[in-house]
């Protein structure tokens, strides 16, 4: 595969001088299980960014960064969060709010838009996780932790059920 063009999201990182590695696969795929068996790596170590909303109308978007292996507990979201209630943006939602197509939503290409994030628990059973790049069929390796200081995430358990390394 050519090499990649720089996403917003590898130049922030290399301005701050984050190691990660770049791993391309077939735009085609949109989800992260299917970028696992691509790159053939277990699901829950490559992570989507699902973008959610709360019911209250100042509140800003929420981007959560789950295991490709699970599924997003809303209730718990907005527990974490001191919400009343969270719910999934459709897919539309999601594009306008970004500015990125589902498939390639990363809370590294939107750190100046004022985005809250949320990193599952699980990342950090990890030494180094997947995560969209900002474009559909990049990903970016790289250490939980770095992300998480990175986006100034909150961390907890998010999904419907703990998903193991």
């Amino acid at each position: 595969m050519p090499h990649p063009e720089r996403t917003n999201a590898m130049r922030f990182l290399d301005s701050r001088k984050v190691p990660y590695t770049v791993h391309a696969f077939s735009p085609d795929i949109h989800s992260a299980e299917g970028v696992a068996q691509a790159l053939g790596l277990p699901p829950s170590q490559v992570f989507k960014t699902l973008v959610t909303l709360s019911e209250s109308p100042r509140a800003k978007p929420v981007l959560a960064i789950i295991p490709g292996s699970a599924e997003l507990d809303l209730k718990k979201l907005a527990k974490l969060l001191g919400e009343k209630k969270m719910r999934m943006a459709t897919q539309r939602e999601a594009e306008s709010l970004t500015g990125l197509q589902v498939g390639g939503i990363s809370a590294l290409a939107l750190l100046h838009k004022g985005f809250r994030a949320v990193v599952d628990a699980s990342a950090l059973s990890w030494e180094r996780i997947l995560v969209s790049a900002g474009q559909r069929g990049l990903n970016l390796e790289l250490a939980p932790r770095d992300l998480i200081a990175l986006i100034a995430a909150q961390v907890g358990e998010i999904t419907t059920a703990p998903a193991a390394p």
